[in-house]
């Protein structure tokens, strides 16, 4: 498809779901979304269903509190089993479809020196992205304003050269978005964090695709309970995107919380792998 149009039309999907989250309570038609963003509700039902898998009305059942609220009872079990798999180790991480290294102290105290990093901007399934990495994996993935993204990279790594050049990770990054189970070796990541953020970070690579968990339950398994707040920043502050799955992580009360990149953005993948578990 078309990185254009394909942008184009995650744009008009971003805005269907930004309706549908805030008139959820009025069950809105298929009609009256479509209209919110100038389709016909034939077309509008085509797009919205080639992206998502679902119908509109099918995708509104994943966006409710009540919908989350079972999900979270149902599924705290298979989160328990996952995330008791591994939280050992920091520098590598066992999800099955992702390896991590932590940069080292060096790097992370002297802002990126001596790095070069790769970057550039792949359209995907969640629209417009800027993809970075070294020459040991990804280190950064944002969604979203591309030149917001680009500073934001900036001052992550602020003593690194940067070179705009797409490598053959960031496209495997992009593949690996649109599903991670057919990635035929795991994805590299390499990362900046303090101790306490890589073992967030860890926490959230156990959460099963399309699961979703609680900032409580994570600092739980953290064997600290009292840590909800310093989680909630760890979560906040992950650079990489989705493949770091912080959108999986919720209040208690089925609320969405916060998201770096946009709440409908959190909603769109909440709902994108909702619909992948049918």
């Amino acid at each position: 498809m078309n990185t254009t149009r394909a942008n184009i039309d995650f744009k008009r999907i971003e805005q269907a779901i930004n309706y549908i989250r805030t008139h959820f309570k009025e069950q809105p038609s298929l009609d009256e979304i479509a209209a919110a963003v100038n389709l016909s509700s034939h077309h509008f039902h085509r797009l919205f269903t080639q992206w998502a898998g679902v119908s509109p009305k099918k995708f509104l059942q994943y966006t409710t509190l009540e919908y989350a609220k079972a999900h979270l009872k149902e599924e705290k079990t298979l989160f328990d089993l996952s995330i008791d798999a591994g939280l050992s180790g920091t520098s590598r991480l066992h999800d099955l479809f992702v390896t991590v290294e932590a940069m080292t102290p060096g790097e992370y105290k002297n802002k990126g020196k001596d790095l070069t990093i790769h970057y550039s901007y792949p359209e995907t399934i969640f629209g417009s992205s800027c993809v970075a990495s070294t020459d040991k994996g990804i280190c950064y993935l944002a969604f979203g304003d591309t030149a917001t993204a680009y500073k934001e990279l900036v001052e992550i790594f602020s003593r690194a050269n940067f070179i705009h050049q797409e490598d053959l990770i960031h496209l495997q990054a992009v593949a690996f978005l649109q599903n991670p189970k057919s990635a035929l070796n795991p994805l590299k990541l390499h990362i900046k964090g303090t101790d306490f953020q890589l073992k967030v970070w860890d926490a959230l690579l156990k959460i099963p695709l399309g699961e979703l968990t609680t900032y409580g339950n994570i600092s739980n398994h953290l064997n600290n309970p009292k840590a909800n707040r310093a989680v909630g920043t760890a979560v906040g502050s992950n650079p990489i995107s989705y493949i770091i799955p912080c959108h999986r992580v919720i209040r208690s009360s089925g609320e969405l919380g916060g998201y770096h990149w946009g709440l409908d953005l959190k909603v769109a993948m909440i709902g994108w792998e909702a619909a992948k578990r049918e």
